[in-house]
């Protein structure tokens, strides 16, 4: 009696083997592209189909109704903000913990974010009377040029006393970030103590963090200068793969690990600068988005940032959606909500990064 052969099962060929990183990013492509529509249509004021054809006839020199203005005027710069103000600090974030090989790391240690509070906080009291004095239609860039040269003083401060105190280390560096960081957000204490209550109010309000400012020209600027911080940080991601096994490691195969440290330390300030210049602070971004796709992506910076990126954006952009629909017509500081997803979301991924080492962290 003949036995029955069973055929033994059939392997993928190389190229049918599906590819996790790839996945994700569809799935966080199709993600980002939905809530992106959503975004543009919740709101106080319905937007119709024809809104979407008002600003074709605008060109041409037809009025636009209300509805159709909300549209291309607020949400739509409003939504592109968003997605370019969460991309860029995802990857803030993820080449930060990448230099410190520390998935911990936030941009906030290297005090850049601290430099634009520091400097908006001064702008908003000390220096109130001044800006009194600056021509009307200057005003409304104050606060943001204010805030970038804050966070790219701060960078140029660090640098040097990194340099200074501890040459060469990237312990060095992450311990000189607390330190400056430490004495900016005192200046922020104690411009909040000198604060008129109006003064205190804008203030609170900015250091919450909120986009309402979004503008075509804000999103023009931050579109142009992101490619660029990508196309850097790409030709860097071969370092940072060599720096997460040590600097000794990095320097045996030919990577001059002081040099990569400067170029990414720009890199970070430029991005955070201009995120945070127009919309204040905003929290956890940077520090949960690498985490949410680094189990799909693994430690491979050539994949890690370009999927941190689009997380981030998905992130700010739902984070923002929910601030100014939640409490219409009223607007909640969007730092509030980045804490409440980001918050939980880490306590979670941390404690299934607990569960996967056997209890210990």
């Amino acid at each position: 009696m003949l036995r029955t052969l069973r055929r033994p099962p059939v392997l993928p060929s190389y190229g049918e083997v599906a590819d996790p990183a790839r996945a994700a990013a569809q799935v966080l492509l199709l993600a980002l592209l939905v809530t992106l529509a959503a975004a543009v249509q919740l709101g106080a004021v319905p937007v119709r189909a024809a809104d979407w054809w008002a600003g074709a006839q605008a060109l041409r020199g037809e009025p636009m109704p209300g509805s159709a203005y909300v549209l291309w005027h607020v949400r739509l710069p409003r939504a592109l903000f968003a997605v370019l103000v969460g991309a860029s600090l995802a990857l803030a974030g993820a080449l930060v913990q990448g230099l410190f090989r520390n998935p911990l790391a936030d941009p906030q240690l290297l005090g850049v974010t601290s430099g634009a509070a520091c400097s908006a906080a001064l702008v908003l009291t000390v220096f109130a009377a001044a800006q009194a004095r600056v021509p009307a239609e200057w005003r409304i860039a104050v606060l943001p040029a204010a805030s970038f040269i804050g966070a790219l003083l701060v960078c140029f401060v660090l640098d040097r006393l990194a340099r200074w105190l501890t040459p060469g280390s990237v312990a060095g560096l992450l311990l000189t970030g607390l330190a400056v960081n430490a004495v900016a957000m005192a200046v922020v204490g104690l411009c909040s103590y000198l604060a008129t209550d109006e003064q205190l109010r804008n203030l609170s309000f900015w250091t919450l963090g909120s986009l309402a400012g979004a503008q075509w020209s804000v999103v023009a600027l931050l579109a142009a200068v992101l490619p660029l911080a990508v196309w850097q940080s790409a030709r860097l991601a071969h370092a940072l793969n060599a720096i997460a096994l040590g600097e000794a490691v990095a320097g045996h195969v030919g990577i001059d690990v002081a040099r990569v440290r400067r170029r990414l330390v720009v890199i970070i300030a430029v991005v955070c600068a201009l995120a945070v210049a127009w919309c204040g602070l905003i929290g956890f971004i940077g520090l949960i988005a690498p985490h949410l796709v680094r189990g799909v992506a693994g430690a491979d910076q050539r994949r890690l940032l370009p999927l941190a990126m689009a997380a981030g954006a998905l992130l700010m952009l739902m984070a923002d959606t929910l601030a100014r629909t939640v409490a219409i017509p009223a607007e909640i500081p969007v730092g509030i909500f980045t804490a409440l997803i980001g918050g939980p979301g880490f306590l979670l991924l941390l404690r299934s990064v607990v569960q996967r080492q056997g209890g210990h962290a």
